[in-house]
């Protein structure tokens, strides 16, 4: 047995020596993130305002993006409570993704990359190498969790307590944790690391979905979710440490399994085998529209179900919105007020959560093109009479296709589930949700832009695109609750588009951002037309 993990100190030694500067980002920037907005909810707090807040997130809508709360009178909603209610749940899920695609990146993409094996010529276990990356990734989210806690105690407020505020940490390092090892045993069942990269990330975003229908619906049954056992431990609150004792259980046990997996299989094999292509290829291949629909197949089919899903999943809630309005007189003379329903509240917000979900396809698409440069796949492309342009003009034209059929299903799926709910209650019709989906587009088209530039000039930072799609999502989901500056909102492009059908349509907005986002497209063919392809690095 020893054998099977020998040297796998050592490899962790390296491993930690290696990584340093990612995981000081990493700890810092989603420690001070999951605790640095103590003051801005002070602040929020003050007078009625925590009372506001408890009562606007008791809607089944809200209840669905940001978790329940055990408190049962806005009296009783303290800062702590409030501050936990809001941020536990999306830094939970910050800290699964993260640490689902470091395991996958140092374990089974190391694999494909022939990494493993020069290392295993050496006298190390076959298994050392798994060992040493989950080995890292709980002491990172160990760290992790010390440094929310020591944070949150500093702010020496009453309501956050210390054992609150480290509890928050720990349900945060836990949630990483849970997401590492979901990712080691999908390292060891994928054929390929995309496949278990993608299969992981599947997996997070099921668990968020179903948590937000079983919140909603009866919030015992979240229990049974691997996800509900961070958010539900509410810290400041109930302090309930009995979720991470069937967290850390859990995660032993897939921790046992992924390694038994990984001693049954070859190295660079999964459980689930690649499938077999044809005997002779499609007479599409032979053309470059052809050929990169089939390299972007896998992921577009897999994004766009995954649109559908989720829309479904966000349009069931819409049959228990009116139900809670005529059991809540106070919000629903806040909404009668208002002049906007309720449905189509949360419509426009829902809908900024799904677009910026549906712009990460568009971002991988054009990313690609740039990694397959490097694995050398299209070196015998470029000694034909094939032309820089009709490689980055059809990446980009796919993307923007692709775009364009996320919004419509993840449109088709919010819509038609929704109305479906709401039935004869129903003031919303198809239409409505497709106009508040399409009136997003220009942010698509501005990320596709962005990652099209960085193709052109600086392709190895392709990925940051997604880091800025991770911010501005955040800015436009927090920034209502948090009551940020106008300016520092604007610096998100979805800020900047109205949220129909709440907000009138602006068609200035609308053609200004598309213009933006082509011309940021012309500048990154621009740049992609004159640099030098880096192959093989």
């Amino acid at each position: 047995m020893q054998e099977k993990f020998a040297r796998s100190r050592i490899l962790l030694a390296q491993y930690l020596k290696r990584d340093w500067k990612k995981i000081i980002i990493w700890v810092l920037g989603l420690g001070l993130f999951s605790a640095g907005f103590v003051p801005a909810f002070v602040e929020i707090g003050k007078g009625q305002g925590s009372q506001g807040m408890y009562e606007t997130l008791q809607n089944p809508a809200m209840i669905s993006m940001v978790g329940p709360t055990p408190v049962e009178t806005g009296a009783d909603y303290t800062l702590g409570a409030m501050y936990a209610h809001e941020m536990l749940l999306f830094c939970g899920l910050f800290a699964m993704i993260i640490a689902a695609l470091h395991v996958v990146s140092h374990t089974r993409k190391e694999e494909d990359l022939g990494l493993t094996e020069l290392v295993r010529s050496f006298q190390v276990g076959r298994q050392a190498n798994s060992l040493a990356v989950i080995a890292e990734v709980v002491m990172i989210n160990i760290l992790l969790a010390l440094v929310i806690g020591g944070v949150m105690t500093s702010y020496g407020v009453d309501t956050i307590s210390a054992e609150g505020s480290f509890l928050f940490g720990a349900s945060i390092g836990m949630a990483g944790i849970l997401g590492a090892v979901i990712a080691l045993v999908m390292a060891q069942l994928m054929p390929t690391s995309s496949g278990a990269t993608g299969s992981s990330l599947g997996i997070v975003g099921l668990l968020y979905i179903f948590r937000a229908g079983t919140d909603v619906s009866n919030v015992d049954f979240s229990m049974i979710n691997p996800m509900g056992w961070t958010y539900l431990t509410y810290p400041f609150t109930d302090n309930n440490w009995f979720p991470l004792i069937l967290a850390v259980v859990f995660s032993v046990i897939a921790v046992i399994i992924a390694f038994a997996l990984e001693d049954g299989r070859d190295m660079g094999a999964g459980y689930l085998p690649e499938r077999e292509g044809r005997e002779s290829a499609k007479k599409s291949l032979l053309s470059v529209p052809g050929l990169f629909a089939k390299l972007n197949k896998g992921v577009m089919i897999s994004w766009l179900i995954a649109f559908v899903i989720m829309g479904a999943a966000y349009g069931s809630i819409y049959g228990d919105m009116q139900a809670f309005l005529e059991s809540n007189e106070v919000m629903s003379q806040m909404f009668t007020i208002s002049g906007v329903s309720i449905e189509e509240s949360f419509t426009g917000t829902i809908m900024m959560v799904m677009i910026g979900m549906v712009s990460i396809l568009p971002i991988a698409i054009v990313n690609k093109l740039f990694s397959e440069e490097t694995r050398l796949h299209l070196s015998q492309l470029y000694a034909t009479k094939v032309t820089r342009a009709q490689l980055y003009w059809t990446s980009v034209i796919l993307a923007i296709v692709a775009g364009i059929v996320g919004i419509l299903l993840a449109s088709s799926g919010l819509g038609g589930t929704a109305i479906s709910a709401m039935g004869d209650r129903s003031s919303m019709n198809m239409r409505d949700f497709f106009v508040a989906g399409y009136n997003f587009f220009p942010s698509v088209l501005f990320f596709t832009g962005l990652a099209a530039l960085a193709l052109g000039w600086a392709p190895r930072l392709g990925k940051a695109v997604y880091g800025y799609l991770g911010y501005s999502f955040a800015l436009n989901y927090f920034g209502g609750i948090l009551d940020l500056p106008k300016w520092f909102a604007k610096t998100a492009v979805q800020s900047w588009i109205p949220r129909m059908p709440v907000d009138p349509f602006d068609p200035a907005t609308f053609i200004t951002i598309s213009v933006i986002s082509v011309a940021l497209m012309v500048m990154g063919y621009m740049g992609y037309r004159k640099r030098d392809m880096v192959e093989g690095a």
